[in-house]
């Protein structure tokens, strides 16, 4: 009797060992994800931030290796330089020049690159929308980067005020753009890129830039979309603008 109660407490308590066991599994299983998750988040919010970084720094200081920076004082704003000089599009991946943005802090300097691939924003910098129009032409550059990750180019892009400048500078010059407004649009919002940004049916007369970025800063369910309009521009001969020369004199590794 004895032994078929021990074997009956014996029978009873196996199903409880299997349960804890199974729940044991489960919890490691779970702090195991937990763990996957958080180095995930952390990849995506520092490490690709650090990798970009880095690249967005050589490929400023590759763009800039060449170019001269002439020692002759800095022209006042006044001065007419006549139209803006405009290149041609480059080939997808090429860097066509510099974006400066003091709000965005007094070191902030990043690569403008063709294209808005992955390939592009996810390591190079700020990509600008093929086929609209280059720095200082009349129509629309639209350009676009990300928040939060590889490099969180236009993380602050909210915090832009009227009458904020947007520097763009390239192997021809400098063009400054006063920012306008913002707005927040939905991701099917293409019309932004038109030559007259959300007019399909109008015909450009002013140089616009149109800076996109996802909406809200962790999230992409939106766009916001800033607004600016060309102030005025110098061609490389007559140097930096005054506003940001030692700005530009620190990226090309002078200062």
């Amino acid at each position: 009797m004895l032994q078929l109660q021990e074997r009956s407490a014996a029978g009873s308590a196996r199903p409880g060992g299997i349960f804890s066991r199974i729940v044991l599994v489960l919890g490691e299983l779970l702090i195991t994800a937990g763990v996957i998750v958080l180095l995930f988040v952390a990849w995506q919010l520092w490490w690709t931030n650090v990798d970009s970084d880095a690249r967005q720094r050589d490929a400023v200081r590759e763009f800039t290796k060449n170019l001269a920076m002439p020692a002759a004082p800095v022209p006042p704003p006044a001065v007419d330089h006549g139209e803006p000089k405009v290149s041609a599009e480059p080939e997808t991946g090429a860097t066509i020049g510099i974006v400066y943005v003091p709000r965005f802090g007094a070191d902030y300097t990043r690569p403008l690159v063709q294209g808005t691939t992955p390939a592009v924003l996810d390591t190079l910098g700020i990509g600008h929308y093929e086929g609209t129009a280059m720095p200082g032409a009349v129509g629309n550059v639209a350009v676009a980067g990300h928040r939060q990750t590889h490099g969180a180019v236009l993380d602050n892009i909210d915090t832009l005020v009227p009458g904020d400048r947007i520097y763009v500078q390239t192997r021809d010059g400098y063009y400054v753009y006063s920012f306008r407004n913002t707005e927040v649009v939905l991701p099917d919002r293409t019309d932004v890129l038109l030559p007259v940004p959300t007019q399909a049916a109008a015909s450009p007369t002013e140089r616009y830039l149109t800076m996109t970025s996802c909406n809200p800063r962790f999230g992409s369910e939106e766009r916001i979309i800033a607004y600016s309009l060309l102030e005025r521009w110098q061609p490389a001969s007559a140097g930096p603008p005054a506003e940001i020369a030692d700005q530009v004199r620190r990226a090309a590794g002078e200062g």
